[in-house]
Order: structure tokens, then sequence, then C-alpha cells
């Protein structure tokens, strides 16, 4: 029998995390919406080249997962074009990925975990292919994510659990290791999203 999730501490400081994750994500949202237009990056350059960002991670293949959602945060924006060859590009981005974290963060009335953390923080360079000159960098930009590992800590009203492909009714009827699995999966996808976003605002405006 499932232990019961009461109301505590550790409880508040779950919603208190999320509501800094909301802030965060808005904070996020207004660069994603002015890097649009790419004012710091050099004005002749039309291509660029995203090396696969080494992995200094216990989590093999996150930095294959990140390239994809790199190039298409760059390609969407259509300032620049995402080329395969970097004898071809204008401007080269490179980095690392060097910290990917998970931890518990709130606990049910017995002290088993329901919801954890996930943090993502990468650093990055971007150079220009003409000059050798770097244009810009960065240490330390991060996303984070929360997600639940069971079943009724997860808010199923919530716009994150809605961006799924799943109902509130599918939550139910999985184990807690499915449900963990799940939601892990999918917020680390909107972590790296999120920090795909936070780098290509920073570099296209210079912040």
């Amino acid at each position: 029998m499932k232990a019961l999730v009461t109301p505590s501490r550790t409880m508040l400081k779950r919603f208190t995390l999320l509501l800094a994750c909301a802030v965060a994500m808005v904070a996020a949202g207004c660069g994603y919406h002015f890097g649009a237009e790419g004012a710091a990056l050099p004005a002749q350059a039309k291509t660029i080249y995203v090396e696969k960002f080494r992995n200094r991670s216990r989590f093999t293949g996150i930095n294959d997962q990140f390239a994809r959602y790199m190039e298409d945060e760059i390609a969407n924006h259509k300032r620049l074009e995402v080329v395969d060859d970097p004898a071809t590009a204008d401007l080269v981005l490179a980095g690392e990925l060097v910290y990917v974290e998970t931890a518990p963060l709130a606990t049910n009335a017995v002290n088993e975990p329901i919801d954890y953390s996930l943090t993502l923080t990468a650093n990055a360079t971007l150079t220009d292919q003409h000059t050798h000159r770097v244009v810009w960098n960065t240490a330390g930009m991060a996303a984070s994510q929360v997600y639940a590992v069971v079943a009724p800590a997860v808010v199923t009203t919530s716009p994150q659990f809605l961006q799924q492909n799943m109902r509130a009714r599918d939550i139910a009827n999985l184990t807690d290791i499915e449900v963990a699995r799940s939601q892990q999966r999918f917020s680390q996808g909107q972590a790296l999203q999120t920090l795909a976003q936070n780098i290509y605002s920073s570099m296209a405006e210079g912040f």
C-alpha cells in the first residue's frame, strides 16, 4: 500500500521551487523574444556550425540530445543557417555540458521522495571563423526542471503535464517506476530545450 502524500515543509519547498522555475521561464521567455534579432551577432555572419558539446556528466548521450535542441533553436530564429560543415560556417558554437544532476526535492509522510529536481549547466563559446576571434562566451549557463516520481504528486492540470501525450488516468495506471521514467524523460527534454533557448538568447544579444 502506497504511503499517502501529506502537506509538509518539503511540499512547501516543492511549490516554492515550482514558482521560482515559472519565474525563470518567464524571464527566459523575454530573452527568447528579443534574442530573435541577433543584435550582438557579427552583421556579416549568415551561417553557423554547432559542434557536439563535450559531456562531462554521468548521463551518456545527453550531449547528442542537446545538439538537436540547440540546432533547432538556432534554426527557429532564422537569423543564422545551421550548416553541417565547419569549413562553410561563418560562426562556430562549441561548449560542454559540465553539470547534469538530479536530486530529491520533496518527500511524503514516510520520507520517500515524491519530487526530484533536474539541473543542467553548460559552458559555451562562439567563434568567428574568418577572424578566429571569440565573439561571445558564457560559463555556468543553467536550466532546471522539477518532476514527480509518484502518481499522486503529478499535477495533471499543469502546463508541463498538458504538453505530454498523456492523460490523468494514464498516470494513475502506471507504477511508480514508470511514472518516474516518463516524467524524468519529459523534464529532461524540457530542460535541454530551455538551456538551448538561454544560450541562443545570450549569444544573440551579447549578455
